[in-house]
Formats: structure tokens, sequence, C-alpha cells
């Protein structure tokens, strides 16, 4: 008999492991003492001292080791069991000091002959998950082999995930099919596998093989193989999984809900999203999300807006991910009011301005125009990437501020920061736009040999433009000459552009025939064709590219105007009469036009005008 916490137990009661479980997390500290002090408890030392590290793992704050440590240093000659609750006890902290530490307490316990069980293996394959430790999860699996337990089913299925973390997809396979028993978990392993390493369409296909062999999926399956279909865009895919969803009676939890959600948005059913997501019995805040991000990659940034709108009269508080979707929408839209908006909300929140939300908050004022702002969130940004260096660079390019963009890239490397692709796309476009010809050729020299990223058909573009810009038209007709790429039909656009510019009717022509052949649908090269020789009152020749376009049957593309008020963004284009106000509009211009009439018709002429 023993006295432990007050209570009166038999030490060979299996429930004295309940008791203590039970009982106040901080007296497990007492248990060294406790132990040494109590004679009856001396023989069942090493399961209690194995009990009670497994308890630490849980209920000791901040898995604070030094005293796991020091009651492991009491235990003469641990057994196999203090061990595997030792390991366990480290490994619950996810934490790769500790996965390494795991590592070496298996390679003490082969020193020490002890016999490995079935719990060891899974643990000891955990801490090279952990680690992404493949060449060391390999000797383990030959230890495995070498055991005996290769036929153990947890093992094996360990030994899968391993492989899969590790992006070994045919090793993966290779342990799935020597396993002589496989459950629901092997195959979904498996399929994770595959997908996890891009292979979407195989990952697909193992399901349908697994169903085909009489097993039935579960919902953490079904949200694997829907999310194939949704980064696979294959619909009609999709809708089978739906229905095997459906006719299994499979709990329509909020996981499964929100890969559904993503899987029709990126199928292009949005209607069929929106319908599952209304359906859903319970939503999370990745849901709003999920619907959110998806309908801004599809373009439709004012309807994403109003879904943020409806999260938000439904008392759901978005996270970060929440407001960078909304951020983005805000960029394309230019609704620069729901972005400061989104702004106040991150400072009353005490949201850290860096990362994601930073960058997207940069790039939100930048493409609303309002490059003060822009600014003033990068200096308070308390960590700065490429991403914000890239964003703050192209802005100011845009805006034609090309010294101050050049200063911002001149920092960016002082500190040490690699440039990007997307950097160079600002920084020569910021070239272009200020006239800086000798440092725009410098600077796209550097960008494949000093700092080794291979131009993109944008950085050519760039180039050209520069110098059309410059009036180098020669110039850049040889630039594009000896291009290692062939040019698209922005590269000939720029050489059309600068040809009007600088009044070079021939080469116009030339470049015109070249851009028809390139992309005879689009309207843009004859506008242009036509408005060049209209700059210089050649009517006809301009009036024949107009009727060549009407033979061709190729229509301009209408422009659009937008206007945000009151935080809600209203396009506008020709003879459009889509927006709820249109009458009201309408009939505003209708009296603008007649003021405007009437003021021009009544003007006395000296000046003052009756209306």
């Amino acid at each position: 008999m023993a006295l432990i916490f007050g209570c009166t137990v038999n030490s060979q009661d299996p429930s004295v492991f309940h008791k203590i479980q039970t009982s106040n997390s901080t007296k497990q500290f007492n248990f060294n003492s406790l132990i040494t002090k109590t004679s009856s408890l001396q023989h069942t030392q090493q399961p209690l001292y194995a009990k009670i590290i497994s308890l630490c793992s849980s209920s000791i704050p901040s898995k604070d080791m030094s005293y796991i440590h020091s009651l492991f240093t009491q235990i003469h000659d641990p057994d196999i069991d203090v061990y595997n609750s030792l390991m366990r006890c480290v490994l619950s902290s996810k934490c790769k000091e500790n996965a390494l530490l795991a590592l070496l307490m298996y390679v003490e316990m082969m020193c020490k002959g002890l016999d490995l069980d079935k719990y060891t293996y899974p643990l000891v394959i955990k801490a090279c998950v952990e680690l992404r430790e493949l060449r060391y999860g390999r000797l383990v699996h030959a230890h495995v082999i070498k055991n005996g337990f290769v036929l153990d089913l947890y093992v094996v299925n360990n030994l899968m995930r391993l492989y899969g973390v590790c992006g070994c997809v045919g090793s993966v396979r290779k342990v799935f099919d020597r396993s002589p028993v496989r459950d629901l978990v092997s195959w979904t392993i498996l399929i994770q596998g595959y997908v996890d390493n891009g292979y979407w369409k195989e990952g697909v296909d193992l399901f349908f093989e697994m169903v085909d062999d009489g097993l039935k999926a579960d919902e953490r399956m079904m949200v694997v193989v829907i999310s194939s279909c949704a980064k696979l865009g294959d619909l009609r895919l999709g809708q089978k999984l739906h229905k095997y969803v459906q006719s299994r009676k499979l709990n329509f939890d909020v996981f499964l809900g929100n890969a559904l959600v993503d899987m029709y948005l990126k199928c292009g059913e949005r209607d069929v999203a929106l319908s599952v997501f209304r359906e859903m019995p319970m939503r999370n805040v990745i849901s709003w999300n999920t619907l959110i991000s998806g309908l801004a990659q599809r373009g439709e940034f004012k309807q994403a807006l109003s879904v943020f709108n409806e999260m938000q009269d439904q008392g759901v508080k978005p996270d970060e991910n929440t407001l960078v979707g909304v951020l983005n929408c805000c960029s394309n839209l230019g609704a620069l009011e729901v972005g400061k908006w989104v702004h106040t909300y991150i400072d009353r929140n005490r949201i850290q301005v860096a990362g994601f939300v930073g960058n997207a908050l940069v790039d939100m004022y930048v493409k609303c125009g309002s490059m003060d702002d822009a600014l003033r969130v990068f200096g308070s940004m308390t960590t700065k990437d490429v991403y914000s260096y890239t964003s703050v660079i192209v802005g100011l390019a845009t805006h034609g501020k090309a010294r101050m963009a050049l200063n911002f890239f001149y920092e960016m490397l002082d500190i040490g920061m690699q440039p990007n692709e997307v950097t160079f796309v600002g920084v020569l476009t910021a070239c272009s736009h200020g006239g800086l010809v000798e440092e725009g050729h410098n600077l796209f020299t550097d960008m494949w040999r000093v700092h080794k990223l291979k131009p993109r058909i944008e950085h050519y573009g760039c180039m050209v433009d520069l110098l059309g810009r410059a009036g180098l038209i020669d110039e850049a007709m040889e630039f594009v000459k000896h291009m290692p790429i062939e040019p698209d039909a922005s590269i000939w656009g720029s050489i059309l552009a600068a040809c009007r510019i600088q009044g070079k009717f021939d080469l116009a022509e030339h470049v015109t025939e070249i851009l028809v052949n390139i992309e005879s649908e689009k309207d843009g090269t004859y506008i242009l064709m036509s408005n060049t020789y209209a700059s210089v009152s050649k009517w006809k020749d301009a009036l024949e590219v107009r009727k060549a376009m009407k033979r061709q049957k190729i229509k301009k593309v209408p422009g659009c105007s937008s206007i945000e008020l009151e935080g809600v963004v209203s396009e506008f284009r020709r003879c459009d009469k889509a927006h709820p106000r249109s009458k009201d509009i309408y009939a505003m211009i209708e009296q603008l036009t007649f003021h405007l009439i009437g003021t021009e018709a009544s003007s006395d002429g000296s000046g003052s005008c009756i209306v």
C-alpha cells in the first residue's frame, strides 16, 4: 500500500495510473521524491516512471525537458517501455532538436541491445518525418525488415508516410504493394503521397481502385481526392466524387464542404460552389476564405467583396488570409475606401503589418494610386522581403518616379536581398519611364550576369519600350532581331507605338503586318495603326484600316470606367444599362448635357453666361 496525493492505493492496482493521471498536474513534480522515499514503490519503479514521463508530455508547461531528463537519470538500466515513453514525450513538442534527440535515443537503445518493439519504430519513423531525413529513414526501414516488423500494419503505414513526406512516391507504392495487410489508413497515405507530390490524376485513379476493392472512403480521404480534382480542374471527376459523398451518406463536415466549394470554383462552377456553401451545416473562417479567394481568382472581385460583407454581418472574425484576399480584390477594383477600412481594422486589432498582410497593403495602395500611403505602410513594416520591395519599386515606376524606384532597388541590394524576375520588370519599367537608357542597359546585363536571372519576354519587352520611348527605333529593331526568344505581340506593339510617336510610317506598316499575322482577331493593332494615320491627317488610310476591321468582323473592345462611392465600386461601359440606378444616371447625364448646350448657346461673349 502507498499514500499518493492523500489517497491510499495499492501499487499493484492498475487503476493507480488512472488516479495519478486525474490528479493535479502540478503535483507530478513531486513524483521523483515520492518514489524514492516510498519503499513499496521501488519494485514498480520503471513502469511508474514510464507512466509519469508519458503524462509529462501533456501536463508539464512548455514541455520542461530538464524535469523529464531528471526523471530519466534516476532510472537504473531503463527498459524499452521507459525509452518509448521518453521518445513519445520528446516528440510531442514537434521540435526538430527534439526529433534529433529521439534518433540519438534510438541509436542508444540499439547499442544497449534492447529488444525494440512495435511501439518503438513508429516513434523513430516520426522523428525521421519531422527532420525529413530520408537516409536515416531507409536505415530504420532496413531494421524494421530485419527484426520482423514489416508485417505490422501500424509500422508499415508510418513508413509509407515517411516516404510520402520525403517525395519518394515510388517507395510509398512499393511499401504498400509488399504489405500483406492494408486498411483505409494505408490507402489514404498512399493517395496522399501521390497528391502531395503533384500526381493528382494518379491519386484520384487510386481512389477508384480502392473503391473497386470494396473499401468505403471516409471524410478525410474524400477531402484529399476532391482537392486533387480542384487542382486538375476536372469538373466531371469532381461531380462524380460529390455523388459518391452523397450516395455513401458521409458526414458533410466543414472540411469536406470547404474542399467541395474550392473544387467547384476552380472548375468554373460558381453557382454550384455558392449552393454548396449555403448548404454547409457548419462553416469556419476557412470556408469564407475559400469562397472569397476562389471568386477573386475568377476575377469576380465585386462578388468576393460582397461575400466579405456578408461574413462581417454574420459576426465571423476574419483572419490574416481573409484580409489578404480582400486587399487583393481592392487592388484589382481600385476600391481605395474598402482598402482603407481593412487597414483600419488591421491597426485596431493590432495585427502585425508584415509578411503577406503588409505586402498586400502596399500592393493595394500602389494599385489604387496612393503611393504616399504605400510608402508609409512600407516604412512601418517590421520585416520586409523581396515582395515588399518589388511592390514599391513597381508602384513608383508606374507612377513615373523612376529615380526613387531605382533608389529602393539599390537599397535592396545594399542589405543583401536578392531581387527576382518581377523586381527587374519594375526596375526596367522605371528606366523606360525615366528615359534612363544607359542605366537600363546596364541593369538588364546585371540581371543575368550578376543575379543569374534568365530574362523573360517581359524583360525584353521593357528594353524595347525603353529604346522606343527614347526615340531609338533603329536600335530597338536591332535588339528585337537579336533576341534569343521569339518576340510576341506586346514587343511589336511597343515598336508600333514608337513608330507613331516618331512618325515612321513605313516601318509602322511593316510592323502592323507582323502583328496582324500574330493576333489577327485583336482590335489593338488596327486601332493603333488607324490612330497613327489620323495623327498626320491621313484620313483615307485611317478609314481603310477601319473598313478592314469591319470586313474581318473585328469589334473594338469597349472601354470601362469605374468609380468608388461610399465603399461601393460601380463600373460603366458605353450604352451600358446594367447598373441598378441606370435610369437616374442617364437622367442626370441628360440634365448635364442640357445645361452644357444651354450654356454654350446663351453665352453673351463677355465671359458671363445666362442659363
